[in-house]
């Protein structure tokens, strides 16, 4: 009984013998499992530690936005000013003088660079319309937000029909059509009319376009069309290449009711455009600049089209 339980106890003994090497690996399979999560769980931990330091750094994509932008084709929507160009009838001309020249002169205040003095209204050449320029209390120049100043680009083309129709306005129907063909005009949009009157640029009596009655012919938008725009599109602002918003029919008997319309919903309008036949009805991007004059009743706009 005794050899028995000794033969017993041997063979436990060695089956515990074999079974150690298993037991072992067993147990360091686990430990590593569980060595490997935590590392698993430290990497992850350093990779998010990391991105929060990274991130900042990262907020300089706008720099690749940017070179993405500079390859882009550029489209300038501003016509240069000078004394002698059209506009409305009611302002003076710009004068123009030259106050410090290179080279000594004596007409000139100083020497050494070149500096003038400029005088002009406002509303000169392409320039901006804010609210307030028909509005008291609403919005002056200044009071822009630059956020207003990047915008998609809509352009509606109408410039055949202004070609056969120079009475022609923009109806909500053509906006429609537009949106028919392009898609919803998005919001926070400048939307331009292209008539193509700016080819018509610098001939004041071609701008005008006067017959012998003395009543003026050239394209507007329409009432219904702007409220649509404003009112249900939200777009941010519009612009087109003829002196006024209203159609020239109107403005002979002075009715600047539309443009009474947009500046009283505290939006602004950019007026003069040109070179929209250059720019696609859909796609493009706007940037409208101007200077900020406190208290401003308008200025010369720098406007200009990013084309995809």
């Amino acid at each position: 009984m005794q050899t028995m339980n000794r033969n017993q106890r041997s063979v436990s003994r060695r089956h515990e013998l074999a079974d150690a090497p298993r037991t072992a690996r067993n147990r360091a399979g686990l430990y590593f499992v569980q060595n490997a999560w935590a590392v698993r769980c430290v990497c992850a931990s350093l990779l998010f530690f990391a991105g929060t330091i990274v991130s900042p750094a990262d907020d300089l994509s706008l720099w690749k936005i940017q070179k993405l932008l500079a390859s882009k084709r550029y489209v300038d929507l501003t016509h240069d000013f000078a004394p002698g160009i059209p506009r409305w009838p009611g302002f003076p001309d710009e004068m123009r003088k030259t106050i410090y020249w290179y080279d000594k002169r004596s007409d000139t205040m100083g020497t050494s660079f070149f500096s003038e003095l400029f005088t002009h209204v406002g509303q000169w050449a392409t320039h901006v319309d804010p609210p307030a320029h028909f509005v008291r209390g609403l919005r002056t120049v200044d009071q822009i937000d630059p956020k207003e100043m990047i915008l998609p680009l809509v352009v509606i083309d109408v410039h055949r029909e202004a070609a056969a129709d120079p009475d022609y306005t923009l109806s909500l129907e053509r906006i429609k059509k537009w949106e028919k063909d392009h898609g919803e005009i998005p919001a926070g949009a400048f939307v331009a009319m292209r008539t193509d009157w700016s080819k018509r640029w610098p001939g004041a009596a071609k701008m005008e376009n006067k017959d012998a009655k003395g009543v003026a012919h050239y394209p507007g938008w329409s009432l219904a069309g702007l409220k649509y725009l404003y009112e249900q599109r939200k777009i941010t602002a519009s612009g087109h290449e003829t002196t006024d918003t209203d159609p020239g029919t109107a403005t002979s008997k002075d009715d600047y009711s539309l443009e009474t319309y947009i500046l009283s919903t505290n939006h602004y309008q950019i007026e003069l455009l040109m070179n929209l036949d250059q720019v696609p009805e859909a796609g493009a991007i706007a940037v409208v600049s101007f200077p900020k004059p406190k208290n401003g009743s308008g200025f010369p706009a720098r406007v200009f089209a990013i084309v995809p």
